[in-house]
């Protein structure tokens, strides 16, 4: 049973000592543990510090990719190195490396395929008041829609089962926390939470520069995962609401008509026909959209089965010694 902890950094020269000698050396269940880190394009010493603090991998961007992307690089990399439990955690030192154990337990005890760290957003006094409630709606909103039971959606320390991690395919450019828990959610894998420890993070978030700027993001990709993964139920409701909009001045009309003065009303019969149509037309799209989302599961099913015959020749040929 191998762990790998990777560790997606952007210039985290001065807390990478720290986040690395927190990673525990041993593991009951486990038989190895192994560290990566990926360096998303860094200005600063991050992976030389990476280097001497005795990290296994160092895999370097060329260029800042984004959270994202790094966070893929390092699930395909470990899965290529072996990986049977990938633990991801931040380089910032925000969850402590203490909690790693608690987070791998589940999936030891084999009752989850991922495992999210729950950091208690609600309860944690360094957040705003603002920031607590806002992370709590977004965490319901996950919850919601992936029909998942998680407390903490946007969580980045997070625990997963070498399966799991095959099906991962992130789309987005900005976070993989919420897409991923959406994706698991329509997937069927199991999810559990458990509390984690954090430390106080002293520098500001360079994930995003201003409270608006990571709502709007977060709230498209939230929009984005949705309707890829369940578009009938999408737009099946937003057809639904513009035909009873649109039924609305079209009583409104026959109303008037049967009254004597119809003639008058033609505005809300036009108004009432616009949005009858456009219902129809987003119903029409509900159902082929369904459609193309059976066409990209299949195709997920198809891709994870390749990486996963990929991985084993390259397996069977490091093992015979070819190349």
């Amino acid at each position: 049973m191998k762990l790998i902890v990777q560790i997606p950094c952007y210039n985290e020269a001065e807390t990478l000592p720290a986040v690395l000698a927190d990673i525990p050396k041993e593991i009951p269940g486990v038989d190895s543990i192994e560290v990566q880190v990926i360096d998303d394009g860094s200005t600063d010493r991050t992976s030389e510090i990476a280097r001497e603090n005795g990290a296994t991998y160092v895999l370097r961007n060329r260029g800042n990719k984004g959270l994202a992307r790094s966070f893929q690089v390092g699930i395909d990399h470990a899965l290529q190195a072996g990986a049977d439990i990938i633990v991801n955690t931040d380089g910032d030192n925000q969850y402590s490396g203490l909690s790693i154990p608690d987070l791998v337990a589940p999936i030891l005890r084999k009752e989850a395929d991922i495992v999210v760290g729950d950091r208690k957003p609600g309860e944690n006094v360094e957040f705003s008041t603002l920031k607590r409630l806002l992370q709590r709606f977004g965490t319901s909103v996950v919850r919601r829609l992936a029909g998942i039971d998680v407390t903490d959606a946007v969580s980045g320390f997070r625990a997963y089962t070498r399966e799991a991690a095959l099906t991962i395919n992130v789309m987005t450019k900005f976070s993989y926390t919420t897409e991923t828990l959406i994706h698991a959610g329509q997937t069927n894998l199991k999810i559990a939470s458990v509390p984690v420890n954090v430390n106080p993070v002293e520098r500001p978030s360079r994930l995003f520069t201003s409270m608006g700027g990571f709502l709007r993001k977060q709230a498209t990709t939230i929009l984005r995962s949705y309707t890829m993964y369940r578009p009938l139920s999408a737009f099946l409701t937003i057809g639904l609401v513009m035909l009873i909009i649109g039924t609305i001045p079209v009583l409104r009309f026959l109303f008037y008509y049967f009254s004597g003065d119809g003639d008058g009303r033609v505005q809300s019969l036009i108004l009432g026909g616009v949005f009858i149509l456009a219902g129809y037309i987003t119903m029409i799209i509900a159902l082929l959209s369904d459609a193309i989302a059976t066409n990209r599961r299949l195709t997920e099913q198809v891709l994870s089965r390749m990486r996963e015959l990929e991985l084993r020749i390259d397996t069977n040929n490091r093992g015979n010694g070819s190349t």
